[in-house]
C-alpha cells in the first residue's frame, strides 16, 4: 500500500512539472473545462465513493487552497476529521463476535416451513409449537429467522392465498354436464356425469338418446341416494343453462341444501373441471373406440371411470388417483411390474409385485 501511494505521488509530481511548460491561457481553459465537468458530475452523483489513495491526495492538497475554495470541494475539513476518527476507531475497536449458539440449518428450515404452512401464526406461536415438539430454541431466534427470510409478521400475511381459498372451497363443490357420443349407426347418445372438484372423482349417472327433464331429475335422485351421508358435505352444484336441467332437477339438490350455480352463457371455462374431463375421456377413450349402442357405451364408460377414479394419476392431486393415495416414499427393493389390460388393451394399468 505504501509503495502504491509513493507511485501515485510520483505520478502527480511529474504531472505538475509538465504544467510548468504550458502557457497560462491553456491552463485557464483547462481549469474552466474541469470546473464545468465537476459541476455536471455533482448533478449526477450525490455521494461519490473515494478510495484510500483519493483521500490521501485530497487531504494533502486541500491545505494549499484558500478558505473560500475549500468550501466548494467534495472533501471538507469535517470530512478529514471524520476520516481520522474512523482510523482511530478501527485501530482500537475489538473485532465483533456474534454471541450465542449457531442455529442448525434443519431447525431454520423447520421454522420457515411452519410459517409457510400457517399464515396466521406469529413467531410466538411458532416458538410454542417447536417447544411442544421438543426443540430448544428462543423466541427471539425464531423472530430473527423470519425477519432474515423476509417473512412479514402474522397480521400482515394473515389470510389464505387464492390457491388455498379455492382448495378449501372445492371440498363442497360438485359440477355436472352432458356430452354426446355418436354410435356406429349414427345414433346420438347423451351422457350425464358429476365430478367432485376436490377429489376429481367422477360419477357416471347414465346415458340416453332422449334426455328429457324427467329423466335428468331421476338421475339426480339416484345420484343423491348413492352419495348417502356424503351429500351433506357438498354445498354448491355447478351446471350450465341447458334446458334439460329443469326446476325439478334444481329442487332435488335444493332439498339437500345444495345451491345451484349456473354458469354464464357460452362460458365453458366457468365449468372448467367438468369440461376437462370431457376432453380427457374423448382423447383417451371415445376417439379410439367405435360405440355400437347404449349398452356398449355404458359398459365402456363404466370400465374407464373405474380406471379414472382408482388408478389414473392427476396433477391436481400430486399425481395420486381420486380414490387411491400414493405409496410411501422410497424406491422399491426390486423392479417387478405387472400389467393389467383394460378395454381390450387400449389402456394399461401397472402394479408393483411384492
Amino acid at each position: 500500500m505504501a509503495v502504491r501511494l509513493l507511485y501515485l505521488i510520483f505520478r502527480q509530481v511529474m504531472a505538475w512539472l509538465g504544467l510548468l511548460a504550458r502557457g497560462a491561457q491553456s491552463k485557464n481553459a483547462e481549469i474552466l473545462v474541469l470546473r464545468h465537468e465537476v459541476a455536471v458530475l455533482r448533478r449526477q452523483v450525490s455521494r461519490p465513493r473515494l478510495s484510500w489513495a483519493d483521500r490521501a491526495v485530497l487531504a494533502a492538497l486541500t491545505r494549499l487552497l484558500s478558505p473560500v475554495c475549500r468550501l466548494h470541494r467534495i472533501v471538507t475539513p469535517a470530512t478529514i476529521l471524520r476520516w481520522h476518527r474512523d482510523l482511530v476507531k478501527q485501530r482500537w475497536t475489538q473485532p465483533h463476535r456474534s454471541g450465542g449458539r449457531r442455529t442448525p440449518p434443519e431447525l431454520r428450515r423447520l421454522v420457515l416451513w411452519l410459517a409457510a404452512e400457517n399464515s396466521s401464526w406469529g413467531y410466538r406461536r411458532i416458538h410454542g409449537e417447536l417447544a411442544g415438539l421438543g426443540y430448544q430454541i428462543a423466541a427471539s431466534t425464531v423472530w430473527s429467522i423470519l425477519q432474515r427470510a423476509g417473512i412479514d409478521p402474522a397480521p400482515r400475511r394473515n389470510g389464505p392465498s387464492w390457491r388455498q381459498f379455492l382448495r378449501v372451497q372445492a371440498w363442497g363443490i360438485l359440477a355436472t354436464d352432458f356430452f354426446c357420443v355418436d354410435t356406429l349407426l349414427l345414433q346420438r347418445l347423451y351422457v350425464l356425469f358429476v365430478v367432485e372438484h376436490a377429489t376429481r372423482r367422477i360419477h357416471l349417472l347414465g346415458a340416453t338418446a332422449n334426455p328429457s327433464g324427467a329423466w335428468v331429475a331421476q338421475q339426480a335422485r339416484n345420484f343423491l341416494m348413492d352419495l348417502g351421508d356424503r351429500a351433506t358435505q357438498f354445498t354448491v352444484l355447478i351446471r350450465d343453462r341447458d334446458s334439460k336441467f329443469t326446476s325439478v332437477f334444481d329442487a332435488v339438490f335444493a332439498a339437500e341444501s345444495i345451491r345451484i350455480l349456473r354458469t354464464p352463457v357460452r362460458a365453458p371455462r366457468a365449468n372448467a373441471i367438468a369440461e376437462r374431463w370431457i376432453a380427457t375421456v374423448r382423447r383417451e377413450l371415445l376417439d379410439r373406440v367405435l360405440i355400437v349402442n347404449r349398452r356398449h357405451l355404458m359398459a365402456v364408460l363404466t370400465e374407464y371411470v373405474t380406471h379414472f377414479n382408482h388408478h389414473r394419476p392427476h396433477r391436481a392431486l400430486n399425481q395420486a388417483a381420486p380414490l387411491r393415495s400414493l405409496p410411501p416414499p422410497g424406491a422399491p427393493s426390486r423392479l417387478c411390474l405387472r400389467r393389467k389390460d383394460l378395454l381390450g388393451g387400449l389402456i394399461h394399468e401397472y402394479t408393483q409385485v411384492a
